[in-house]
This record gives C-alpha cells, structure tokens and sequence, in this order.
C-alpha cells in the first residue's frame, strides 16, 4: 500500500493552544512623497472596483492614460506638505494606536494577543500581515478597519482586500469583524472629549464644522449606508455636546471629479460661513481615526486658506483621535465587546473583567 506523508506543520504545532490576533485596517499611504511612488499608490488605489464604481474598460485607460500622468506630481507635492521625520502620518499614527492597544489588551488579557496593523493599500499589506499571522500561529482574529462610519469604498474595500488574503491560506483562522461604529456610545465619548479639550485651551468658535469624507450621491442612492451612519454620528456627537442645530454644520469633503457627491461641501460652506459673517470656526473630522493628508493638508490647511480668503477671521482644525488615551480606550472596550468567548481574551482580573461586560 502507499504511504502517505504530512508534510505541514508537525503535530506539536498543531496541538498547541493559538494565539489571537487584532488586525487593524487602514486606508494606506505611499511609501514616500515622490511622484514614482504616489503613482504606484494611487494606481492600486483607484483601480479598485469599489472605489471607482465603473466598467473597468472605461475607467482604467482613463486612469493610466490621464489621471495618473496628472494627479502623481500634484499629489506628491501634497504628500511632501506634511511628510514628517517618521515617514507617512497616516502610517506613523497608525503605528502608534496599534501599539497602544496592543499594550492595553496584554494588560487586561491573559491569554497570547497581540494587534497589528495593515493597509488595504501600499505597506504593510494584508496579505503579507495575514501570511505572518499565520506562521505565528495565530488561530482567531478581529479584523478592525479604522472607518467609524461603514463605507464599500472604505470598509467594504478593506473586507474585500481582507477575504482575497484569506483565500491564500491553506487553514484559515476563526474571523469575526466590526463593521462599522459610527454610534458607538465610547465612541462618541472620545470625540467629545477631544473636542472639549480643545475649547479648554483655546474657547469655543462661532461655528464648529463636522468634515467627513464625501462618497459620490449615487453610491449612496444605490444603497450605501454611509451618509445615514455619518448624520447618526453627528447627531449624537452634537447631543453629548450640548450644541444647539446652529452652533454647528455637518458637510463633506474630498470630492474629485466632476459628478455630484454627498453634499453640503466643506470647502463651499466654509466660504458661505465666512461671506455670512462667521468670524471664527472650528473645524473636526469625525470619520478620520489618525490624521492624514485629507485633514493635515485638505483641512488644515487648503480649507483654512478658503475661508481666510472669503473674509474669515479665525480657523481651528482640532486634530483626529489618534493614539490619544480616549481612542486607545474606547477601541479597547471595543475589542473585549466583539471577541466575547474567545478565551486569549478572557480578563486578567475582576476589574478587568468588570470592564468587559460593561463594554458589552
């Protein structure tokens, strides 16, 4: 008879307890502000379907053929804007939030957990963090995109790239997924805060605008959630607040093309808010976790110059969450909340535990 051989991982691999993993998920950046390697990015980035909802033989010779030749140097220029000894900012930042919660999550757990972070675009990528998980013996895994408010151009591509990478390994771990958490009551508490910290130093604006990123109108009218989870978000950010409805506007910004997005637009009302009389402003962006060149660039500054221009007097952009301890506590809470039964998380202590089943 034939003999047959394993030629996988040996038996005291196999039966040893795994590991547990959170994987956090970013949009991604360019490895560095040169137009060579802003193209590269983009040219993952646009090419993917659910960011361009498009027939890939209309959109991509439009890609390659003009946007990119066009966008590359204009877009590094940006990039080199706010470029920093540490590299990328959104990548930078990253780092630093998934380095704070895996600090907190092995503090408070007591089986082997550790958070990594990857990109749905650029570096460190999926498919290699995925492939290195697995050769850790990483056996259960919470994937966490950065987007508080569901998207498919954002989470949903995120999923996608997500599952594509699964599909390479011969033993899958157990998956579970967050979604969205958009009306996340500790969520809302980290914005809040963030914000009041800020009028603590510097005192309230006439106005304090609340930028999210745009989609185009149709995405939303065939379906996307995204514009009812970003209204949810401000809603109930205003309401922990205190804001009236005419202390502050909700709108949306980074539009591109020539279709209409979500509106109303962060740069057009900016310019109407100042053309209207409002002196002073206070700009924050409830849908970016970790600054990056829409906020640091887009709004700190491109923004800043338009409503300066159309006869403002005071602008303020209060920077994301970042690796600030509310973020870092209310993505903890998270966390323990949707790995409920997974034992890697059981708590350490009764405190610990007292904390887990208050975030569930």
């Amino acid at each position: 008879m034939p003999r047959f051989t394993y030629s996988g991982r040996p038996e005291a691999e196999l039966s040893r307890a795994g590991k547990a993993a959170v994987v956090l998920i970013n949009l991604g950046t360019p490895d560095a502000p040169t137009p060579a390697a802003v193209r590269r990015y983009l040219a993952q980035f646009l090419s993917d379907p659910r960011v361009i909802e498009a027939p890939r033989w209309l959109w991509l010779p439009v890609l390659y053929g003009a946007i990119l030749p066009l966008r590359s140097g204009r877009s590094a220029r940006a990039y080199t804007s706010i470029w920093t000894e540490h590299g990328s900012p959104l990548l930078a930042g990253s780092q630093r939030l998934a380095a704070a919660l895996d600090r907190e999550l092995k503090a408070c757990c007591t089986g082997p957990v550790e958070v990594h972070l990857a990109m749905t675009y650029g570096q460190p990528s999926l498919p290699a963090t995925l492939a290195q998980l697995d050769r850790d013996g990483v056996r259960r895994i919470l994937a966490l995109p950065l987007y508080p408010q569901y998207s498919a151009t954002s989470t949903g591509a995120a999923l996608d790239a997500l599952a594509h990478a699964l599909g390479s390994l011969r033993w899958p771990p157990e998956l579970r997924t967050i979604t969205d958490y958009h009306d996340n009551p500790d969520h809302i508490e980290a914005l809040a805060r963030t914000i009041e910290t800020h009028w603590a130093s510097h005192g309230r604006a006439d106005r304090l605008v609340l930028s999210f990123h745009g989609i185009p109108l149709r995405y939303a009218k065939a379906g996307d959630p995204y514009r009812l989870h970003c209204q949810a978000t401000a809603r109930r950010l205003a309401e922990r607040l205190g804001l009236p409805d005419g202390d502050y506007v909700m709108t949306y910004q980074s539009r591109v093309g020539r279709e209409e997005w979500l509106k109303p637009y962060t740069d057009v009302t900016l310019a109407e808010l100042a053309a209207a009389g409002v002196r002073a402003v206070q700009v924050v962006c409830p849908g970016f976790a970790v600054d990056c060149l829409e906020t640091l660039e887009e709004i700190a500054v491109e923004n800043r110059q338009h409503f300066l221009h159309a006869g403002g007097q005071r602008y303020e952009y209060i920077p994301a969450l970042n690796d600030q301890p509310v973020q870092v506590e209310s993505l903890l809470k998270l966390v323990l909340q949707h790995t409920r039964g997974w034992p890697e998380f059981a708590a350490r202590t009764a405190v610990d535990a007292e904390a887990l089943h208050g975030a569930a």
